[in-house]
C-alpha cells in the first residue's frame, strides 16, 4: 500500500519534467518568433494529414501547438485510430509525449505492452525501435514534444 503514494510521487515528478521541457522548448521557439502568448481552445486544432498510416485502421493526424513539426523542435498534438498499430519505426530525435485521450502502449520492438491510459507520459529515445498502439476502443490523442524536426524511418 506505501508503494502507490510513492508512485504518485514519480509520475507527478516525471509530469513536471515533461511539463519544464515543454515550457523550455515552447520559450525557445516564441522568442525566435517574438509570438505572443497564445491561448488556443482545443476546439480550434486543426488537424492535417501525416501520411502515415498502419493501413489496417487509417492514418495519423497532427494539430501542430508551437513550432513545425517538419522543421523543428515542435509541440504537437497526434490523433492515432482506435486499433492503430504502428510498425517497428525510430525517429532522429528523442520525444516527450502525454496521453491526452485513450490509451496508448509505446514500447521497444520486443517489449511488453504498458497500457498508458490518460494523464501518462512516456519518453522515446531517438533511434530506438518502438512500435506506438492505440489500444483503446475510441482514438487516441497524444502531445509530442521534440527538439528536433519529426521523422518516421521503418
Amino acid at each position: 500500500m506505501t508503494q502507490r503514494p510513492r508512485l504518485r510521487s514519480i509520475i507527478g515528478a516525471g509530469a513536471l519534467v515533461l511539463l519544464a521541457t515543454a515550457a523550455y522548448v515552447q520559450a525557445q521557439v516564441q522568442q525566435k518568433a517574438k509570438s505572443s502568448s497564445v491561448s488556443r481552445p482545443v476546439t480550434e486544432l486543426t488537424y492535417g494529414q501525416t501520411g502515415l498510416s498502419d493501413r489496417v485502421h487509417g492514418e495519423l493526424y497532427a494539430a501542430p501547438a508551437y513550432g513545425d513539426l517538419a522543421h523543428g523542435p515542435h509541440g504537437t498534438f497526434i490523433k492515432m485510430p482506435a486499433g492503430y498499430v504502428s510498425p517497428t519505426h525510430t525517429h532522429t530525435d528523442d520525444y516527450w509525449a502525454v496521453v491526452v485521450s485513450g490509451v496508448m502502449v509505446n514500447k521497444k520492438a520486443d517489449g511488453r505492452d504498458v497500457h498508458l491510459p490518460v494523464g501518462s507520459y512516456y519518453f522515446q529515445i531517438g533511434g530506438e525501435p518502438h512500435v506506438t498502439k492505440c489500444i483503446s476502443p475510441g482514438e487516441c490523442i497524444f502531445f509530442v514534444n521534440q527538439n528536433g524536426k519529426f521523422d518516421y524511418h521503418e
